[in-house]
Parts: structure tokens; sequence; C-alpha cells
């Protein structure tokens, strides 16, 4: 089954992917898989404080794909699979990439700030011509209506 990967972050753009991702997913027989990245530099304490750490990262993960798996599952009939990683985004988005060959198309969002469409985007999308799937941009303005339109 070919899967869209998208990625789990804090944005407002992430709202965007997550639905053009379950919307493809749904209407081509695909599959979901959300990754979150947790960046090395939040554990840079003592080991028992940087295991703390870690441990209510992943927990604050859990929460926050729940909300989307729930929407997922309820509207567009998709059971979404999460993979948490930890580094540095754009190398732990690659390795996941080459780690799982049901990825079919990497899924961003896009920012609608003055400063550019986000730091995922501008990184990967320099790239893209080596990457080993497709990028799709979802603009982070699109509306709901419109991305059921183009899905």
């Amino acid at each position: 089954m070919r899967k869209f990967l998208v990625v789990l972050d804090d944005s407002r753009e992430c709202l965007n992917a997550m639905r053009f991702a379950a919307m493809r997913a749904a209407h081509t027989g695909g599959g979901v898989q959300i990754l979150s990245i947790i960046p090395p530099d939040e554990f840079q304490h003592w080991i028992g404080v940087g295991n703390i750490m870690r441990e209510e990262a992943r927990e604050r993960i859990h929460a926050h794909f729940e909300v989307f798996a729930k929407w997922m599952r309820d509207k567009q009939g998709i059971d979404p699979e999460l993979v948490i990683r930890e580094g540095e985004a754009v190398p732990e988005i690659l390795a996941q990439i080459r780690e799982d060959d049901e990825v079919g198309v990497l899924v961003l969002g896009a920012g609608i700030e003055k400063s550019g469409p986000g730091p995922l985007v501008t990184q990967l999308s320099k790239s893209s011509g080596s990457l080993p799937v497709p990028i799709t941009i979802v603009p982070g303005e699109l509306s709901k209506e419109r991305l059921e339109a183009v899905t």
C-alpha cells in the first residue's frame, strides 16, 4: 500500500497537510504515516532530566497525533500510523522515506508568513530533484472546501 508521509509539528500549516494526506489516501486506497521528530537539543541535560523530557515529548506527540487520527478515522476512514524519530528534521524525514519503501509521497504544509513557506519546505524543495519520492506542498491558506475539491 502506498503511504502518504506527513510531518506532525506545531505549525499552523500542518493541519492542511494532514487533511490533504488523509483525503488523498482515502480517495486512492492508500495509507497515512504521520512522522513526528523530536529535536536533539531538547535533551541536552543530565541523563535523568533528559529522559523525563523525552518521555514528556512523546506523550505530547501521542496526544497531538490522537486528535488528527480521530478525525482521519471518523471522517476519512483512514487509520494513520505514528512514527516518532529523534534528530534533525530533514535527515530524519529522508531516513524514514528510505527505510519504509511503502512511502510514496511526502506531504508538507507551506506556511503563509512573509519569511517564506517554512524551513522544511525550503530545505526539502532545494534537494527535491534527488529525493526518492515526490513532494506535495499544500498551501497553508487553502480552505477545507478547496482541499476537498483538489483531492
